[in-house]
C-alpha cells in the first residue's frame, strides 16, 4: 500500500476542480470545496465521489478482497479444476459475510473469474484442469454490508516458461506504473500512457476493449480508466474518486474474440495474457490502493 499526505499548497490547483489556483479559490472554505467538487463531478462525469464513511466501508471489502486471493493462492495446485477455484472463493467470501459480485451479474454463472493463459479475461470456472506451467488469473470481487472491492492477480503453477514469466512480469509492472501516476492534477490518460508505454516498449500489447472502473457503490461506475492513451486526456483525477486499475496485457497482438460462452475473451494469436487490478483511492496528495498487496 502507498499513501501519498502531501495536502494542496495555496499556487496548486484548487481540489474543487475550477481550474483556478487554491489560494484564489476555496483556500479558506475546504467545505465549499469539496461540495462544489461532489455535485461538479457528479453533473459532468456522473462520477460519485466517496466520502470518509464510504471509503472506509470499501476498505473493508477491499481487505477481504485480497484475504480471498492469499487464501486462493495458498490452497492453488497443479491438478485442480477451475471450478474448485470458484468453490473456495465463493465459501469464503459467504463465510465471511458477503457476497460474491460476479454470481449472475448480467447471466454471468460462478463467483470468480477464473482466466488461464491465452485467456484474457471473464473466464468461466469449469471442469478445466490446471498444468505445469501454466498461468492462472483470479479475480474476485466481494460485496461486503453494500460496498465493493475489485482485485485480481495471476499467479504461476509449477516452473513458468521464459514467455510466461515474462507477460506475467510487464502485467504486474504495468498496475505498478499505473498507480504511480495516480494525484489530484493528474488525469485518468496518464494511467494509459504510462501503461502502453511501459508494455510497448517490452514488445507487449495492451487490450482495448477492457477497461477499468469505478467502484464501490456498485460493480461498475464512472469514470473508465483506459490502459492506453496520451497524456493529459480523459477526467482530471480528484480526491474521493475510486476506480480500478487493471491493464490486460499480451505477449503477442492486442486483438481477441469472445468465446461461445458469451464471455470468455482469448487472444486472437494464441498468445499468453496477463493481467494484475488494485482497486484504487485518489487522495489529497497521491493515492491509496484499497486492495493492497505487493507487486
Amino acid at each position: 500500500m502507498k499513501i501519498r499526505k502531501d495536502k494542496p499548497g495555496r499556487n496548486d490547483p484548487c481540489p474543487c476542480g475550477s481550474g483556478r489556483k487554491y489560494k484564489h479559490c476555496c483556500y479558506g472554505s475546504p467545505e465549499r470545496a469539496v461540495e462544489d467538487l461532489k455535485t461538479r463531478y457528479a453533473r459532468k462525469y456522473n462520477i460519485r465521489l466517496k466520502a470518509a464513511k464510504d471509503i472506509e466501508g470499501i476498505r473493508r471489502a477491499g481487505r477481504l478482497t485480497v484475504e480471498t486471493l492469499d487464501m486462493v493462492e495458498a490452497r492453488l495446485r497443479i491438478g485442480m479444476t477451475t471450478d474448485e477455484i470458484n468453490a473456495l472463493v465463493h465459501e469464503f467470501t459467504i463465510r465471511n459475510g458477503a457476497v460474491p459480485a460476479p454470481l449472475n451479474y448480467r447471466g454471468f454463472p460462478k463467483s470468480v473469474c477464473v482466466s488461464l493463459n491465452e485467456e484474457i479475461c471473464h473466464g468461466i470456472p469449469d471442469g478445466r484442469v490446471i498444468a505445469e506451467g501454466d498461468i492462472v488469473n483470479v479475480d474476485v470481487t466481494p460485496i461486503l454490508d453494500g460496498y465493493y472491492a475489485d482485485a485480481n492477480k495471476t499467479f504461476f503453477m509449477g516452473s513458468p516458461g521464459p514467455d510466461a514469466r515474462k507477460i506475467v512480469d510487464v502485467a504486474r509492472e504495468c498496475l505498478r506504473l499505473g498507480m504511480d501516476m495516480v494525484k489530484p492534477g493528474n488525469t485518468t490518460g496518464d494511467i494509459g500512457w504510462a501503461i502502453q508505454r511501459y508494455a510497448e516498449t517490452n514488445q507487449c500489447s495492451v487490450v482495448r476493449e477492457f477497461v477499468g472502473h469505478g467502484v464501490g457503490f456498485d460493480f461498475h461506475e464512472a469514470p473508465q480508466i483506459l490502459h492506453y492513451g496520451r497524456k493529459g486526456d480523459g477526467v482530471p483525477l480528484v480526491p474521493g474518486m475510486v476506480f480500478t486499475i487493471e491493464p490486460m496485457i499480451n505477449l503477442g497482438k492486442r486483438h481477441l474474440r469472445i468465446l461461445e460462452n458469451q464471455w470468455t475473451a482469448v487472444t486472437v494469436d494464441g498468445s499468453l495474457s496477463a493481467q494484475f487490478e488494485q482497486t484504487i483511492l485518489v487522495t489529497e496528495g497521491g493515492y491509496e490502493s484499497l486492495t493492497p498487496y505487493d507487486l
